[in-house]
Protein backbone atom coordinates (compact mmCIF):
# COMPACT_ATOMS: atom_id res chain seq x y z
CA UNK A 1 0.00 0.00 0.00
CA UNK A 2 1.04 3.35 -0.98
CA UNK A 3 1.41 6.21 1.56
CA UNK A 4 -1.95 7.64 1.93
CA UNK A 5 -3.92 5.23 -0.97
CA UNK A 6 -5.94 2.24 -0.20
CA UNK A 7 -4.85 -1.12 0.58
CA UNK A 8 -5.25 -4.65 -1.42
CA UNK A 9 -8.53 -5.48 -2.82
CA UNK A 10 -10.44 -8.14 -0.11
CA UNK A 11 -13.39 -10.38 0.34
CA UNK A 12 -15.89 -9.05 2.92
CA UNK A 13 -15.81 -9.94 6.77
CA UNK A 14 -18.06 -10.28 9.09
CA UNK A 15 -16.92 -7.15 10.43
CA UNK A 16 -17.43 -5.31 7.07
CA UNK A 17 -21.05 -6.66 6.98
CA UNK A 18 -21.73 -5.39 10.36
CA UNK A 19 -20.53 -2.26 8.86
CA UNK A 20 -22.69 -2.31 6.10
CA UNK A 21 -25.77 -3.27 7.88
CA UNK A 22 -25.29 -0.33 10.48
CA UNK A 23 -25.13 2.12 7.37
CA UNK A 24 -27.87 0.92 4.85
CA UNK A 25 -30.31 3.04 6.17
CA UNK A 26 -28.37 6.10 5.25
CA UNK A 27 -27.23 4.64 1.82
CA UNK A 28 -30.93 4.40 1.25
CA UNK A 29 -31.39 7.92 2.40
CA UNK A 30 -29.06 9.01 -0.31
CA UNK A 31 -29.81 6.91 -3.24
CA UNK A 32 -33.84 7.14 -2.92
CA UNK A 33 -34.57 3.53 -2.81
CA UNK A 34 -34.33 0.43 -0.09
CA UNK A 35 -32.57 -2.46 -0.55
CA UNK A 36 -33.81 -6.28 0.25
CA UNK A 37 -30.74 -7.48 -0.33
CA UNK A 38 -27.25 -5.81 0.92
CA UNK A 39 -24.69 -8.12 1.01
CA UNK A 40 -20.81 -6.67 1.41
CA UNK A 41 -18.66 -8.46 -0.99
CA UNK A 42 -15.45 -6.68 -1.47
CA UNK A 43 -13.43 -3.90 0.53
CA UNK A 44 -10.57 -1.80 0.39
CA UNK A 45 -9.24 1.17 2.92
CA UNK A 46 -7.28 4.03 3.43
CA UNK A 47 -6.38 5.26 6.92
CA UNK A 48 -6.35 8.85 7.12
CA UNK A 49 -7.70 10.72 10.08
CA UNK A 50 -9.71 7.54 10.80
CA UNK A 51 -10.29 4.97 8.04
CA UNK A 52 -12.12 5.27 4.51
CA UNK A 53 -13.75 1.96 3.90
CA UNK A 54 -14.88 1.17 -0.03
CA UNK A 55 -17.17 -1.23 0.09
CA UNK A 56 -18.97 -3.29 -3.07
CA UNK A 57 -21.95 -4.14 -1.64
CA UNK A 58 -24.78 -6.81 -3.74
CA UNK A 59 -28.00 -4.90 -3.85
CA UNK A 60 -29.94 -7.84 -5.69
CA UNK A 61 -30.40 -8.84 -9.21
CA UNK A 62 -27.73 -7.98 -10.66
CA UNK A 63 -26.94 -4.73 -9.00
CA UNK A 64 -24.06 -3.50 -6.81
CA UNK A 65 -23.56 -0.26 -5.11
CA UNK A 66 -20.26 0.71 -4.38
CA UNK A 67 -19.91 2.94 -0.41
CA UNK A 68 -17.25 5.17 1.03
CA UNK A 69 -17.80 5.13 4.84
CA UNK A 70 -15.50 6.71 7.18
CA UNK A 71 -15.02 5.95 10.37
CA UNK A 72 -13.65 8.20 12.95
CA UNK A 73 -10.72 7.27 15.54
CA UNK A 74 -11.98 5.55 18.35
CA UNK A 75 -10.77 9.19 20.68
CA UNK A 76 -13.37 10.57 18.74
CA UNK A 77 -16.12 7.54 19.56
CA UNK A 78 -15.78 5.03 16.44
CA UNK A 79 -18.84 7.03 14.57
CA UNK A 80 -19.69 5.85 10.68
CA UNK A 81 -20.63 8.22 8.10
CA UNK A 82 -21.86 7.25 4.51
CA UNK A 83 -19.07 10.06 2.54
CA UNK A 84 -20.55 8.95 -0.91
CA UNK A 85 -22.10 5.99 -2.84
CA UNK A 86 -22.57 5.01 -6.57
CA UNK A 87 -24.80 3.05 -7.91
CA UNK A 88 -25.46 1.25 -11.47
CA UNK A 89 -22.70 -1.26 -10.83
CA UNK A 90 -21.66 -4.47 -11.31
CA UNK A 91 -20.06 -7.14 -10.08
CA UNK A 92 -17.10 -6.74 -12.50
CA UNK A 93 -16.82 -2.84 -11.82
CA UNK A 94 -13.50 -2.56 -9.20
CA UNK A 95 -13.63 -1.32 -5.88
CA UNK A 96 -11.10 1.53 -5.19
CA UNK A 97 -10.87 4.55 -4.04
CA UNK A 98 -13.52 7.37 -4.86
Amino acid sequence: MMCGGTGPVNEATPEIQAICDEVKPHVEEKTGKKYDVFTAKQYTSQVVAGTNFFIKVHVGGEDHVHIRVFQSLPHAGLKKEVHSVQTDKSHHDPIGHF
